[in-house]
């Protein structure tokens, strides 16, 4: 107990001081903690050696891990999801373990007489890391645009098959019709229980204990482990167990309080897991690494390829194609799960578990330098794409003379579509119909074009941060250029870039833009605005009206009138 003890605290002070060490020169946290396993295990520096303490350190990180992997898959939005979500995830999981299967099982790896080895990676290779791509989509404010959305999709769609997979996982070497079966039903059952409760008992519990926070805490984790207890008693895993107990969880009305509550802990020991981890990675032979990077290649081509496929054949344009396939090419944390499951149950060997795990640290170094840079490679793709013969958006509808996607710019144009623009084409078309006729929109977003298209309006698809899309696109002969997206939301430019742009096509039109700080009011001016919005003027007058109602007592009245208001427009992005 007192070694448990010891290597813990070893862990803990590795982790941490690597850790700050990764931060300051910008690396993933991960790679610290895998490294300082590696420093302080068997194979390093032997200060941690008990094999035993290894299993239990590792067991408790996978478990807490696999909990708030399932604490963070909405149900809902899985029923929700669009044609392009499903199909891309669909595309992206099939193909990468047909080409997984072909190309591991090509170079000579075991699948079958009781080793999985090609099997498990091509299992692996399909799934995307969670962490880095919220992590680097977040800091990006790229979570909820179109790309975002779709790789939000396709992850939730790919921890639901790893999910399947670790429901039949246990029985591969006795892959039989009805083994499967029952190993889907064994699941089945105990989804089903969980989510019962979880529906019916556990709310009632918890809103008696509400106000008492350690109580949600210690609730939240007796309800992980009785569920991972119950997996291990019908023959499946505890790590199952505790990702069914958070899927449960996540549909219930307390699960954004549990979540905040568990968090800390899930990150304690989901350190210790890849501590833990780091401790079973030897000193790797020229033919580990070898396999490794023969693996991350095959992540890399094999994501583009099955990624950017379907979303393209969905007509979603080569930029909202790209950026999902460059998002999710690196291996998930859950793809080590599932190997670690493989190894413990003898069908993966070491070595290749070894040189997984040195792919997914290669492909969690560059994929994060690549995401944040994924705005600039896109571009950079798209001009080679055209020219070996595939065609976006606006090459479709220029050859076909649709008028909505070709000619030049009209009177008034506004340059990028987001929620401010959405909202003036609803008041538009509620007090001047006949000023839509006289709008061009230019963006690059395939659903905000489509959606325009069958609205009639005159929308060209285009990136506005590129010269030659403002140039190709004729607003040099237009009267006024509304610029209406935030800073803060703009790819590859910022409004002023945009403003002196502009100005230098068009010295004669008025351009209206919007300013993030009230410092960028007089900067935009500089750079040849004729009006600057500031957001926050208007949003203040609107409390300071909400709060002059509720003073008076009218504030169902303002609902109201509100109410009325919302229900006559017909905004594009709602």
């Amino acid at each position: 107990m007192h070694e448990l003890i010891r290597d813990i605290t070893l862990c803990i002070l590795f982790a941490w001081m690597l850790g700050l060490l990764a931060h300051f020169s910008r690396q993933p946290l991960i790679l610290a903690y895998l490294i300082a396993g590696l420093c302080i295990g068997p194979f390093g520096a032997g200060w941690v050696k008990s094999q035993e303490s290894i299993s239990v350190i590792s067991e408790l990180g996978l478990i807490f891990m696999l909990f708030m992997i399932g604490l963070e898959i909405d149900l809902k939005k899985i029923v929700r999801a669009g044609k392009v979500i499903l199909f891309a995830a669909g595309g992206q999981l099939l193909g990468g373990c047909l080409l997984g299967i072909l190309f591991f099982a090509g170079i000579g790896l075991s699948l079958g007489g009781g080793h999985f080895d090609a099997l498990y990676l091509c299992v692996a290779c399909a799934l995307s890391s969670t962490v880095i791509i919220v992590k680097v989509l977040y800091e990006k404010r790229e979570l909820d645009t179109l790309p975002g959305r779709v790789t939000l999709g396709v992850l939730v769609l790919q921890d639901i098959f790893a999910i399947l997979f670790l429901a039949v996982q246990p029985s591969l070497a006795n892959l039989q019709v009805s083994v499967i079966l029952l190993s889907i039903g064994r699941v089945a059952v105990l989804v089903a229980a969980a989510l019962l409760v979880s529906r019916y008992v556990l709310p009632r519990l918890f809103h008696q204990i509400a106000r008492r926070p350690e109580l949600i805490l210690l609730g939240a984790l007796a309800w992980c482990f009785l569920v991972a207890e119950t997996a291990e008693q019908l023959s499946l895993s505890r790590e199952m167990g505790a990702l069914i107990a958070g899927v449960s969880l996540s549909t219930f009305p307390y699960a954004l309080d549990v979540t905040a509550k568990v968090t800390t802990l899930r990150d304690f020991f989901i350190t210790l897991f890849f501590v833990a981890l780091g401790m079973t990675i030897p000193v790797p032979g020229l033919s580990v690494i070898s396999l490794a990077l023969m693996i991350a290649a095959f992540t890399v081509v094999s994501r583009l390829l099955t990624t950017f496929t379907p979303l393209y054949l969905l007509k979603q344009g080569l930029r909202a194609s790209l950026l999902p396939a460059i998002n999710l090419a690196q291996i998930s944390e859950f793809s080590l799960v599932v190997i670690q499951t493989g190894v413990a149950d003898h069908h993966i060997a070491p070595e290749t578990a070894n040189a997984a795990s040195f792919a997914f640290v290669v492909l969690a170094v560059l994929s994060t330098f690549v995401m944040t840079r994924s705005d600039e490679i896109t571009r950079w793709a798209i001009g080679p794409l055209k020219r070996i013969g595939l065609r976006d958006l606006d090459d479709g509808h220029a050859e076909e003379g649709h008028e909505g996607g070709h000619g030049e710019a009209r009177r008034i144009v506004i340059l990028g579509f987001f929620r401010a623009a959405s909202a003036l084409l609803a008041e538009l078309e509620r007090q001047n119909p006949l000023l839509l006729e006289q709008i061009t929109v230019v963006d690059f977003n395939p659903n905000v074009y489509q959606t325009l298209l069958s609205r009639g309006l005159h929308v060209i698809y285009g990136d506005i941060s590129n010269v030659d899309t403002l140039l190709h696109a004729g607003i040099g002969k237009s009267e006024m250029i509304i610029l209406s997206v935030p800073d803060a939301l703009l790819k590859g430019a910022s409004n002023e870039k945009l403003v002196r742009h502009v100005r230098t096509l068009n010295p004669n039109a008025l351009i209206v833009t919007t300013a993030d700080l009230l410092s960028d009011v007089g900067e935009l001016y500089e750079a040849g605005a004729s009006y600057v919005t500031v957001t926050r003027l208007s949003d203040a007058h609107e409390l300071f009206t909400v709060i002059e109602a509720a003073q008076a007592g009218l504030l169902e009245d303002k609902r109201t009138e509100l109410d009325q208001r919302l229900s006559e427009r017909r905004e594009v992005l709602p």
